[in-house]
C-alpha cells in the first residue's frame, strides 16, 4: 500500500483498499439476495445448491475488510454472513423430536445411475440395514432382474415396480403388505414415481413414493424441475402420514423443496442434525463438490431417530437410510 511522508496511507491507496473490500462482499451479497427470499431462477437454481459453500466463503470478505479496517464492507459483510449461516447452521443441529410411541420404520432409497449401481451392494445395504422399505430411482429391467436373483424378493417380498431402460424408471419394496399402488409419470423428463400405502401392525397405513422430479441442469429444463416438484404430494397433517423418498434434484436451499417441506414434512437428516452431509458429487468423477439432494421427507408426527448417507458403487449418488419411528394407531 503507498503511504505518505509520515508512513500513512494516501488518499489513492485508501480508495483502492475500500473499492477491493467492495468488490470482495458483493458476490456473498447479491447471492444470499436471492438465496433468502427465494429468487432463484434459471442458471442459479444450480448455484444455489451450493449454498453451505457459499456461506464459508462468506467469513473471507468479513476478514479482508476488518483487516483493511473499512467499517461499510465490514458491517455489510457480516450481516451476508450472518444471514447464510442463519439459514445454513440449523441443518447440523438435531431438533425435536414428537412423542410417536408406534413401530420403527426403515426407508433406504438409492438411485441406480440408469441401473449401474452395485446391486450387491445395494442388497447388503438391505440386508445389513433391516430395511422395510426401499425406493429406487433410475430402476431398469436388468437391475429388477439381479435383484431379484440377489435374493431382495425374500427381504422385501412387497413391491411396485416400473422398471425401464434409461433413467425413468421407478421401484418401490417393501416388507409389509403394500396397497394402493400406482405410478404417477413426470412431465419433461418423463421421470417415473412407484408409490403405495404401506400397512404395518401398530401404526396408521402410511403413503410412501419414490421420488424423481427433473434435474435442473440448464435453464431451459427448469420450468419442469419447477412443475415436477410442485406436483409432490404434500403432506396431510391430519390425515394419511406419508413418506417422500429418493433423488429430489434440491437442496434444502432451493425454494420448491421448502415449499413442499412446509405442507407438514420434515427432512429427516435434517432432523438428526445431518442436513449438510452430502448425496450427490463427486462420486461420478466430476470435479463437484458434494451436496444434498437426496432425502427421506417424513410426516411430522414421524419421529426421526437417525440417518445414514453410504455411497453405493456404480452411481453417482450414495445412499440415504431413514430409521423412523411411526405414531401409534391411535394417534
Amino acid at each position: 500500500m503507498t503511504t505518505g511522508a509520515e508512513g500513512r496511507p494516501t488518499t489513492g491507496s485508501r480508495r483502492q483498499g475500500t473499492l477491493l473490500c467492495w468488490l470482495a462482499v458483493t458476490p456473498g451479497l447479491a447471492f444470499a439476495a436471492v438465496r433468502l427470499p427465494g429468487l432463484e431462477r434459471s442458471a442459479l437454481v444450480q448455484a444455489v445448491a451450493f449454498t453451505p459453500y457459499v456461506a464459508v466463503g462468506s467469513v473471507l470478505p468479513l476478514v479482508l475488510a476488518l483487516a483493511l479496517r473499512r467499517r461499510g464492507p465490514a458491517v455489510v459483510a457480516a450481516l451476508t454472513a450472518l444471514a447464510l449461516a442463519i439459514v445454513v447452521t440449523p441443518r447440523v443441529l438435531p431438533t425435536g423430536q414428537p412423542a410417536a410411541d408406534g413401530p420403527t420404520l426403515r426407508v433406504l432409497t438409492a438411485n441406480l445411475l440408469a441401473g449401474a449401481g452395485d446391486t450387491g451392494r445395494l442388497v447388503d445395504l438391505v440386508r445389513d440395514g433391516r430395511v422395510d422399505v426401499l425406493a429406487v430411482q433410475e430402476f431398469t429391467p436388468d437391475a429388477q432382474a439381479e435383484l431379484d436373483r440377489l435374493g431382495l424378493t425374500g427381504l422385501l417380498p412387497y413391491r411396485q415396480l416400473n422398471p425401464e431402460v434409461g433413467t425413468t424408471g421407478s421401484g418401490l419394496y417393501a416388507r409389509f403388505p403394500l396397497t394402493e399402488v400406482g405410478i404417477r409419470r413426470n412431465v419433461g423428463f418423463g421421470f417415473s414415481q412407484a408409490y403405495g400405502t404401506l400397512t404395518v401392525a401398530g401404526a396408521p397405513p402410511v403413503r410412501v413414493e419414490s421420488v424423481h422430479p427433473a434435474a435442473p441442469y440448464a435453464p431451459s429444463v427448469v420450468p419442469d424441475w419447477r412443475t415436477n416438484l410442485a406436483a409432490q404430494p404434500p403432506a396431510t397433517p391430519d390425515g394419511q402420514l406419508s413418506v417422500l423418498a429418493g433423488d429430489f434434484n434440491a437442496t434444502l436451499d432451493h425454494a420448491p423443496l421448502r415449499d413442499l417441506l412446509d405442507t407438514g414434512y420434515v427432512d429427516a437428516a435434517d432432523a438428526v442434525g445431518a442436513g449438510l452431509t452430502g448425496t450427490w458429487g463427486p462420486y461420478d468423477g466430476d470435479p463437484i463438490p458434494p451436496v444434498a439432494i437426496d432425502h427421506v421427507l417424513v410426516d411430522r408426527r414421524i419421529a426421526v431417530r437417525s440417518v445414514a448417507v453410504r455411497p453405493l458403487p456404480g452411481s453417482d449418488h450414495r445412499t440415504v437410510l431413514a430409521e423412523l419411528r411411526l405414531p401409534g394407531r391411535t394417534a
